[in-house]
């Protein structure tokens, strides 16, 4: 069988879009880029490890903030392009604006409305 990174379809940049999911309540807590070396060492070190698009470099999760995302599962989609991380946030900060998720604006009326508050100041960056 072939190497399961291999099977992955990576964009022209190298990268796939990972979704964290909160593997308890299934609520999705944020979206980011992974490239070959992030996705090896999530499932390598048991966290989520991103690909840092305006760093250009490897970003842990947490690794400033102490909200780390403590990996359960990994799945991905049908056409092999999207990866599903199934997390604990620990702390329950998943967002680098320090709310709970990074989908914390919901379209009402025709406007984009915060509906989740800040738990802490700012607490990881991309």
């Amino acid at each position: 069988m072939a190497n399961w990174l291999d099977q992955v379809q990576w964009n022209s940049d190298g990268l796939v879009p990972a979704i964290a999911q909160d593997v308890e309540s299934g609520e999705v807590l944020m979206m980011a880029w992974m490239n070959r070396k992030a996705l090896e060492l999530t499932r390598e070190k048991g966290r989520a490890i991103y690909w840092s698009r305006s760093r250009q470099q490897l970003w842990y999760k947490g690794e400033s903030s102490g909200h780390v995302q403590k990996l359960e599962e990994i799945r991905i989609d049908c056409d092999a392009d999207v990866v599903l991380l199934q997390v604990r946030q620990q702390g329950g900060i998943a967002c680098h604006t320090g709310r709970r998720r990074c989908f914390f604006r919901v379209l009402k009326n025709g406007e984009w409305q915060i509906d989740e508050e800040v738990i802490e100041g700012i607490s990881d960056s991309q």
